[in-house]
């Protein structure tokens, strides 16, 4: 059971990574209203990660490069635009000049040397402090917690509102969580089917569905947003970022899970809302014959020699 809510510095931030969850998962649940929770964030954007497995996207995220709508045209929403976290001396500044500028190896960092109180949860095992590998992820929080399998959410989530707890009510925070219902073999507690055989592993099988792997990564996403309740409303006035760091892929090329590069692997959700504010795409998009004239361009220029 979660302590009472409260009030949470309007600079804090909430960080929340859905791992494997596929973009279709919460798009179908969106359409289904099952979603209450991340709903309230703002509008459901599809975006594309920056890697197709757990330790290569999360290593971008910690430097500002978060799941983006690449055709976008709105900062944050698209991190080429302009980055939400930024990172100093880490390339093209974009329109980045609201978001959070920090200094330091990465954002964990960064927030720590602003005075946030920075407080992290992995439940994959990426995340392992145990492991050298794993411990890079996780070593830069003041406080961090590994859950120490995939379905730990309720056991990060009472961790976590303890932390929140400790701190000083004026200390902004940047509060980290990877919930791993979402991978596989899309379980959580309470589940009306078996932890095993998984319907989804790498190569594919006999045991393999692409209709179970979807039915149960989105019951398990509609119990995760019931779950996330509590902590999601506590920061609804300041800024959140949920998504999540690849996909899997269902038998799409007759490939199947992550760790290959494919559209259904780097296609994910986002949810996004800074400072109290949903962030919605501006619907821009460069039309066609704007694209081939730039192309035209292109070919037709010539370096010119000095």
């Amino acid at each position: 059971m979660l302590a009472a809510l409260r009030m949470i510095h309007p600079e804090s931030v909430l960080f929340i990574s859905l791992d494997s969850c596929r973009y279709d998962s919460a798009s179908a649940l969106q359409r289904q209203r099952r979603l209450a929770t991340l709903a309230q964030i703002g509008p459901l954007h599809q975006a594309l990660a920056p890697s197709h497995f757990t330790f290569g996207s999360h290593s971008a995220f910690w430097v500002g490069f978060t799941p983006g709508v690449a055709h976008s045209s709105k900062a944050w929403l698209n991190p080429k635009v302009g980055k939400l976290f930024r990172m100093a001396y880490a390339g093209s500044t974009g329109q980045d000049g609201k978001g959070f500028q920090l200094t330091g190896a990465n954002i964990v960092e960064g927030f720590r040397r602003r005075g946030y109180a920075t407080i992290g949860s992995g439940a994959v095992e990426w995340f392992n402090p145990a492991t050298e590998t794993g411990a890079q992820l996780g070593k830069w929080f003041e406080h961090f917690h590994f859950a120490g399998d995939t379905w730990s959410l309720q056991r990060q989530l009472n961790w976590i509102d303890a932390r929140i707890q400790q701190t000083v009510a004026e200390q902004p925070l940047f509060v980290f969580l990877n919930v791993g219902e979402t991978h596989v073999p899309y379980w959580h507690v309470g589940a009306d089917w078996p932890r095993f055989p998984s319907p989804c592993r790498p190569f594919g099988g006999a045991s393999c569905s692409a209709a179970e792997s979807a039915r149960r990564q989105q019951a398990c996403l509609a119990w995760v947003d019931q779950q996330l309740a509590s902590l999601v409303n506590q920061f609804l006035g300041a800024t959140l970022l949920i998504c999540a760091d690849h996909g899997d892929c269902w038998g799409e090329d007759g490939l199947w899970e992550h760790g290959i590069s494919h559209s259904a692997t780097l296609t994910v959700p986002l949810w996004l809302r800074v400072r109290g504010e949903p962030v919605e795409d501006d619907g821009f998009r460069p039309s066609p014959s704007r694209i081939r004239s730039a192309l035209a361009h292109l070919r037709r220029w010539r370096p010119t020699r000095s």
